[in-house]
């Protein structure tokens, strides 16, 4: 988990379409922190420093605290409105992370063991059946990612979420199936030359029994 950044913020007097678009105007972001089981706060931040944090990534899946005056605030960002043209920062929803707070997250998958796999040494590719694992996780130990291990596979193999070693404190929201995150798949060309040969054996076969029969 990486270190959790402070966003020094301002409160916000006015709430409204018309207060938020005189914080736009002077160059702050309107920001709302909501939940647990407190008031909604109206905050402004900086526009810079929120467009400095979009462009580090990752900016949906980390923990920060907001800092109004001497107050700081843990938050997990759930909402980021951009402009259709411009995709310059309108708003933020933040939700407010009490102690022990557990959190549903869409956590990257980061693939290892490729050199070491089989399968795309004989030429397969990866497929993925999904980038993301949605998993609950506590909100002060949220991953950067979630590795999977395709060293072992070959051709036609796959992973699923069984042979996936879960970050501590991690658990998939799915939990009535074994569901498969990728697997090692023929390309095309080998998939069409195996086609052709299995056909060719097939004719083969068909013309040996016909020649069998006229006899």
């Amino acid at each position: 988990m990486a270190d959790v950044v402070t966003i020094v913020a301002e409160p916000r007097e006015r709430v409204g379409k018309g207060a938020s678009r005189a914080s736009r105007r002077a160059g702050k972001v309107p920001a709302v922190i909501y939940g647990d089981n407190k008031e909604p706060e109206a905050i402004q931040i900086p526009q810079n420093e929120v467009i400095r944090l979009l462009n580090r990534g990752g900016f949906m899946s980390h923990t920060f605290n907001v800092q109004v005056g001497k107050k700081k605030t843990s938050v997990l960002p759930r909402d980021l409105q951009l402009h259709p043209v411009t995709d310059m920062p309108m708003h933020i929803d933040f939700l407010r992370l009490g102690k022990g707070a557990v959190v549903t997250m869409e956590i990257p998958i980061h693939v290892v063991g490729e050199e070491e796999s089989v399968g795309l040494k004989r030429g397969g590719v990866i497929n993925y059946t999904r980038h993301e694992i949605e998993v609950n996780v506590p909100a002060n130990a949220i991953p950067e990612h979630i590795e999977v291990s395709v060293a072992d596979l070959d051709i036609n193999d796959a992973v699923k979420i069984s042979d996936v070693k879960l970050p501590k404190g991690c658990e998939p929201t799915i939990t009535d199936r074994d569901f498969t995150i990728c697997a090692i798949v023929a390309p095309s060309g080998l998939k069409s030359s195996t086609n052709a040969a299995e056909d060719g054996e097939e004719a083969e076969a068909t013309e040996a029994a016909e020649e069998n029969g006229e006899d």
